[in-house]
């Protein structure tokens, strides 16, 4: 597993058009681009899916474990870990500061939204 430079991360927390398209079943092929929000907590880039683990964006990036994100000017390959409970605290803290002031920040910290995190890894 590789890590994010300083640079990328960067460049991901200070945007706002993170972009997820785990691969298809064939392995290789990317999915369509959805946006979704991210942050960044101790050096990792963390994502959860709106409408939780019946997200198809979701459901996809567990079964291919693989996909490409785009974000903060990034068009790279990414490797996804689920971790919902681990970091719970700090991710909801995250989104808090980034996404303050939004409609759409109370659902992303609830339980629903909290069971599917994601860590995403450049590849």
């Amino acid at each position: 597993m590789s890590t994010w430079t300083t640079e990328q991360l960067q460049a991901i927390a200070g945007s706002d058009d993170f972009h997820i398209a785990p691969y298809r079943a064939d392995g290789h092929t990317p999915g369509t681009l959805t946006w979704i929000w991210s942050v960044v907590v101790d050096g990792a880039v963390y994502v959860r899916a709106y409408n939780g683990t019946a997200s198809r964006w979701y459901r996809s990036a567990l079964a291919q474990k693989a996909g490409r994100i785009t974000a903060g000017g990034l068009d790279t390959e990414v490797a996804f870990t689920p971790v919902a409970g681990q970091l719970d605290d700090a991710i909801d803290a995250a989104y808090s500061q980034k996404y303050a002031g939004s409609p759409y920040l109370p659902p992303m910290i609830a339980e629903r939204t909290r069971a599917a995190t994601v860590r995403v890894d450049p590849r």
